[in-house]
C-alpha cells in the first residue's frame, strides 16, 4: 500500500512541477493556461501531493505498526519454535536415554539369556558327560560282570573238570553206586565206593575186595547244621545205625566213621563196630569234637584197618586232617583206651598181663583216677602245665575228669570239670 502512495505523490510531484512550469509560461508569455488554470492545476497537484504524503505517512505508521507487529510474532515464532525445538530436544532426549535404556535392559537381558542358556548348555553337556560316563561305567561295569561269570564258569568247568579227573582217579578200580544214608543193612558189597555225606556233601567211603570199609576221604568236612536239615531231637539225621557185623556185641558201638555232627549218613559204609569208650569218650570222640569245634576240617582221611579179611571189626583206625591250617594226624587201635593207658603203666592200676583190642576183648574197668602219678613224665617241656596234647601223647585217653590226677595240672577253659571232652 505504501508503494501506492510513494508513486501517487511522484505523479503529483510530477503534476505539480508541471503546472508551476505552465504557471510561469502563461505569467511570461501570455500562452497556454491562464495564469487562473495553471494556478488551479497547481493547486489540485500540491493537494496530491499533500494527500500522497498523509497517505504515505499513514501507511508507513501502518507498516511499522505491521511490521512491529510481524516483528513480534515472528520473534514469538522464533521463541515458539525454539521452545518446539526446546521441548523436541528434550523429548528426543528423553527418547534416547529411554531408547538407551531399552538397549541396556535389552542387552543385559540377552546377557542374562546367553548366560542361562550356556549354563543350560553346560549343565546340558555335563549330564551328557554324566550320562555318557555312567553307560561307559555299566557297559565296564556289565563287561567286568561278564568276564568275571566266564571266568567264574572257566574256572567251574576247570575244577567240575579236574574234580572228574580226580573222581575218575580217585575211583579207579572202584564201582560207584548209590545207598541210601538210612538204610540200616549191615551188608556191604566188595571193591564199592559210595558217598557217605549228608545232602550236598561228598565223602567218599570205599570197600576192598573182603567188602570191608577200608578208606574214607573227604576234600572238606562241613559240620551238621540243625538250623537248616532235618536233625533229629538226638542229634542224628537217622533214627538208627547200620547193622555191620559185630555191633552186636556188648562193649562194640556202631561207631560212624564220620560223625552225624560232621555231616555223616549212617549205612554200613560209614559205620564200623567200635570200642564203646573210644567211641564215646576217647580218640574217636575227641577228633569229633576238634573238627566240630573248629567248623569243620579239609583234606580228611581215614585209614581203617582189619586183622583179618574175614571180620568186619577194625583193629586199627588213622585220621589225618587239617583244621585252622594245621594238619592233624591221630592213629589209635580200636580198643578201650583205658585198658591201653593201663597196659601201659600210665595210671595207678595194675594192668591185665594180657591186653587185647576190642575184636577179643571184654570190657575191664577203668583205672581209679584220684590217685598220684608223675607228672614229669607227661609234662615234656617241664611248664608245670600239661596241655591236652601232651596228655595224648603220653597215652591218656579224654576227657579228663576232675578226680583225675592230671586234672589239676590241666586247664579246663569251661570249668565243667572236663578236660578234652
Amino acid at each position: 500500500m505504501d508503494v501506492v502512495f510513494v508513486l501517487l505523490m511522484l505523479v503529483a510531484l510530477l503534476a505539480f512541477a508541471a503546472s508551476i512550469v505552465l504557471l510561469l509560461v502563461s505569467a511570461l508569455f501570455k500562452k497556454g493556461l491562464t495564469v487562473k488554470q495553471a494556478g488551479l492545476a497547481a493547486a489540485l497537484s500540491f493537494a496530491v501531493i499533500i494527500g500522497s504524503g498523509v497517505g504515505v505517512a499513514f501507511t508507513a505508521d501502518e507498516v511499522d505498526t505491521a511490521a512491529g507487529v510481524e516483528s513480534e510474532q515472528m520473534e514469538a515464532q522464533k521463541e515458539k519454535e525454539a521452545e518446539e525445538q526446546r521441548i523436541a530436544l528434550e523429548e528426543a532426549e528423553i527418547q534416547a536415554a529411554e531408547e538407551k535404556e531399552e538397549a541396556r535392559l535389552a542387552a543385559e537381558k540377552e546377557a542374562e539369556e546367553k548366560a542361562a542358556a550356556e549354563e543350560l548348555a553346560k549343565e546340558k553337556e555335563a549330564q551328557e558327560l554324566a550320562a555318557k560316563k555312567e553307560a561307559e561305567e555299566k557297559a565296564a561295569a556289565e563287561k567286568l560282570v561278564k568276564e568275571k561269570e566266564a571266568q567264574e564258569l572257566a574256572a567251574k568247568k576247570k575244577k567240575a573238570e579236574e574234580e572228574a579227573q580226580q573222581k575218575k582217579e580217585l575211583f579207579a578200580g572202584y564201582k560207584l553206586i548209590d545207598v541210601d544214608g538210612g538204610d540200616v543193612s549191615g551188608y556191604r558189597e566188595a571193591n564199592i565206593v559210595v558217598d557217605i555225606g549228608y545232602g550236598d556233601r561228598e565223602y567218599w567211603a570205599f570197600t576192598n575186595e573182603h567188602g570191608q570199609l577200608e578208606r574214607v576221604v573227604a576234600a572238606e568236612i562241613v559240620v551238621q547244621d540243625d538250623s537248616s536239615e532235618p536233625v533229629l531231637s538226638s542229634g542224628r539225621y537217622y533214627s538208627d545205625e547200620a547193622k555191620v557185623p559185630g555191633v552186636e556185641s556188648d562193649i562194640l558201638d556202631e561207631g560212624h566213621v564220620i560223625a552225624d555232627s560232621l555231616g555223616g549218613v549212617s549205612n554200613a559204609y560209614n559205620i564200623t563196630p567200635q570200642e564203646s569208650t573210644l567211641n564215646r569218650h576217647g580218640d574217636q570222640a575227641y577228633m569229633e569234637d576238634s573238627i566240630r569245634d573248629a567248623g569243620g576240617a579239609t583234606n580228611f582221611e581215614a585209614v581203617i584197618t582189619y586183622p583179618d579179611t574175614e571180620t568186619q571189626i577194625p583193629s586199627s583206625y588213622q585220621y589225618s586232617y587239617t583244621i585252622k591250617g594245621n594238619q592233624v594226624v591221630d592213629a589209635f587201635d580200636n580198643a578201650n583206651p583205658d585198658e591201653i593207658n593201663a597196659s601201659l603203666g600210665l595210671t595207678d592200676s595194675e594192668p591185665d598181663a594180657s591186653f587185647s583190642a576190642a575184636t577179643n576183648s571184654e570190657p575191664v574197668e577203668s583205672a581209679a583216677a584220684d590217685t598220684g602219678g608223675d607228672v614229669s613224665s607227661v609234662d615234656t617241656n617241664g611248664n608245670g602245665q600239661v596241655t591236652i596234647k601232651e596228655a595224648k601223647a603220653a597215652g591218656f585217653s579224654m576227657p579228663i575228669m576232675s578226680d583225675h590226677w592230671l586234672y589239676p595240672y590241666m586247664r579246663d577253659n569251661d570249668h565243667d570239670g572236663m578236660v578234652g571232652e
